[in-house]
């Protein structure tokens, strides 16, 4: 009864700051052409979330992000509450990749569009894939951060599973650093089917950038980026 009682208050004060934050921003975004305003306030609703819900996330490594430079947040994935964690703590603004058909939702899409976030589909169509890596490289060059969860899903154990070659083919194709990221304890903070969120503590570590250029293929920069993201998760959740 607590936690939904908590559950329940957080949803309402998210609601309440959302709608004024939504009208502003998106009035900013359509005068001025500048996401920034909203992205910042969106966050800043996220980290109010995380407060009243109970969750404490704890940063560390933040000193390897190289400063003045776009980067591909490259992170393993167990929960929902991954992206807003992840997002929350990464040094200006941040894109990510979304799935295609939800960019024809009229608010959130419009959203995401303004956000500049990038659409991918699921269908292994390679003209898509190839277009997915353009619109992300052009976004690279905006200086604006891609965050990629190079799974491609959530892993239902905890336990990391086989890349996705998406994200290194960017990191080929832009010459972006890829800093590696581990994230741990959201798994049990938010079941998967449930919208429920429990309190806990949350570990996001950074790991040194691992630079495309320094690898002979994309199964050596796999290799690596999996074996960095490995070292800082608890040994029950490395593969």
């Amino acid at each position: 009864m607590r936690n939904l009682i908590r559950n329940l208050f957080l949803l309402v004060v998210m609601v309440v700051m959302a709608i004024p934050v939504a009208a502003f921003g998106f009035a900013w975004c359509l005068i001025f052409a500048d996401a920034m305003p909203l992205y910042r306030a969106s966050f800043f609703i996220v980290r109010v979330g995380f407060r009243l819900a109970g969750i404490r996330i704890h940063v560390e490594g933040l000193q390897h992000i190289p400063a003045g430079q776009a980067c591909i947040f490259m992170s393993n994935h167990v929960s929902n509450l991954d992206p807003p964690v992840l997002a929350s703590c990464i040094p200006g603004r941040t894109s990510v990749f979304y799935k295609k058909s939800l960019g024809r939702l009229p608010l959130l899409g419009y959203g995401m569009r303004l956000a500049e976030f990038v659409p991918v589909t699921r269908e292994g169509n390679v003209e898509a894939a190839q277009e997915s890596v353009r619109l992300a490289s052009a976004v690279l060059k905006k200086g604006i951060h891609i965050t990629t969860f190079v799974e491609g899903t959530r892993s239902r154990d905890g336990r990391l599973l086989p890349f996705k070659k998406g994200p290194f083919y960017l990191a080929l194709e832009s010459d972006a650093s890829c800093v590696p990221v581990s994230i741990s304890g959201t798994e049990g903070l938010m079941h998967k089917g449930s919208m429920r969120v429990l309190p806990g503590n949350v570990r996001v570590a950074f790991h040194p950038p691992i630079y495309a250029r320094n690898f002979v293929d994309r199964e050596a920069l796999m290799t690596a980026v999996r074996a960095s993201i490995a070292s800082g998760l608890p040994e029950c959740m490395r593969a």
